[in-house]
């Protein structure tokens, strides 16, 4: 999707703190951190939210998780904790709607979130 902002960082068509990538998937530094480590994991392939994934896409949801692994240890935050979130639709602060998994950590994560 050519207006997605998250298909060209993707792409490579617009520019990103990209921390790895691999044929199904992108790892990238938030532009506005909401931790000391926050970064992004997308899906190459364009799936709008949570909401919008499909039987068909069990696999890519599983591999956004082990992404989501590597980045805790690629950014040194696996042993001392993070969290993983995604927001579904405009209510819960979806603004992009590319299907996106935010890795929070490097401090202490308050509950309950939001």
């Amino acid at each position: 999707m050519e207006s997605c902002l998250f298909c060209r960082v993707a792409q490579g068509a617009t520019p990103a703190r990209v921390l790895f990538a691999d044929e199904d998937v992108v790892a990238f530094h938030d532009i506005a951190p909401r931790a000391p480590v926050h970064v992004l994991v997308i899906p190459r392939r364009h799936i709008t939210s949570l909401a919008g994934a499909a039987e068909d896409d069990r696999q890519i949801l599983g591999t956004l998780f082990l992404a989501a692994a590597e980045v805790a240890r690629r950014t040194g935050i696996a042993e001392t904790g993070y969290r993983v979130v995604t927001n579904s639709g405009s209510g819960a602060g979806q603004s992009v709607f590319h299907l996106h998994l935010h890795v929070l950590g490097g401090r202490p994560m308050g509950w309950p979130p939001g």
